[in-house]
């Protein structure tokens, strides 16, 4: 019994260690998504209760942060998983091999989605828009030409460091391809700040630092449903606002590849898409997903999509022309 007994406390010991030295599922983020309020600690509880392993998020500043770090890291990263970039920049990481293909069954997707990608699976969506604070501005603009031409200030972020900086540049670009320089210089005049990213540009605006902000149609939604606020609200422009599809992906450097699959699923899954929109104030990529009523007064745009690979190959010059019309 005492041999019996010993090889028992053994095998304990062996399976306790192993555990012990598991190491945790790595997810490469951006800090709002991980902050107190955002989905990550929601999302984390849910799917460390259904794969009893341990998940750990890691924020960056924005998701052009996120791809920029695991550019820089390559082989040596220890991001399982990369979670928060977008339609307009996840081409970059396509072309240095830095994903691996996901294995998700999309079919459940929102039809308005038109996803295919290979690589990554979408996990909400959004269009970008220009904020404003009704109490100060009764008639906002409905066009850039509508709001370099009036007399409010604004406050955006930078497109070399954050997703809503980027997605205003492809924005500005596709609206205007051979007047943007022109357009870049009128906004300028009109700028208070550009911020390295979105949090910092939301909150100048919230303390009175700007008559609008960039960000997206859903951002009044927050204020409705938690602060009871209406006064925020976005600008429709005539002519279309840009979609941004926030993605996830596995890193093809991961040794924890089926545990990094098993956590894209999670995040299209329904319990998932149940936090993500009330914490990341964004749009569900699947549907019948109960949501407050705040979210049916969201603006109906006209959508501009953009070619991902154009994109990819146009925003070294975007970026130039901006750098060049901004700096007085």
């Amino acid at each position: 019994m005492n041999t019996i007994h010993n090889l028992y406390r053994i095998a304990l010991l062996l399976f306790v260690s192993t555990v012990s030295l598991a190491e945790p599922l790595k997810v490469y983020t951006y800090d709002s998504f991980v902050s107190e309020w955002g989905p990550g600690p929601q999302l984390e509880t849910l799917f460390e209760a259904q794969c009893n392993c341990d998940l750990e998020f890691i924020g960056n500043e924005d998701g052009v942060s996120v791809l920029n770090r695991l550019r820089m890291e390559g082989g040596r990263t220890q991001a399982d998983v990369i979670l928060g970039l977008d339609n307009l920049i996840l081409q970059q990481a396509l072309n240095e091999n830095l994903i691996s293909k996901h294995q998700q069954d999309l079919s459940g997707l929102s039809a308005s989605l038109n996803w295919n990608n290979e690589y990554f699976v979408p996990f909400d969506y959004g269009y970008f828009a220009w904020i404003y604070d009704s109490n100060k501005i009764s008639n906002p603009a409905t066009s850039f030409e509508e709001l370099v031409n009036s007399n409010a200030t604004l406050v955006y972020q930078d497109p070399r460091t954050s997703t809503p900086g980027f997605g205003l540049l492809s924005w500005v670009n596709q609206l205007y391809p051979t007047t943007s320089a022109d357009m870049w210089k009128k906004i300028a005049q009109r700028t208070e700040t550009v911020t390295p990213g979105w949090w910092e540009a939301w909150s100048l605006f919230l303390n009175g630092g700007s008559d609008y902000v960039l960000s997206y149609t859903t951002s009044p939604t927050y204020l409705k449903v938690v602060e009871n606020s209406h006064h925020i609200k976005a600008a429709p422009f005539a002519k279309g606002h840009v979609t941004q599809i926030e993605v996830a992906g596995v890193s093809a450097f991961s040794d924890q590849k089926a545990l990094a699959q098993e956590f894209l699923a999670f995040l299209i899954s329904k319990p998932a898409q149940e936090v993500i929109p009330v914490t990341n104030w964004m749009l569900p990529v699947i549907d019948d997903v109960d949501l407050p009523p705040a979210f049916g007064e969201v603006i109906k745009t006209k959508t501009i999509t953009l070619d991902s690979k154009i994109v990819d190959q146009d925003k070294a010059g975007w970026i130039k022309e901006w750098r060049s019309s901004v700096v007085n």
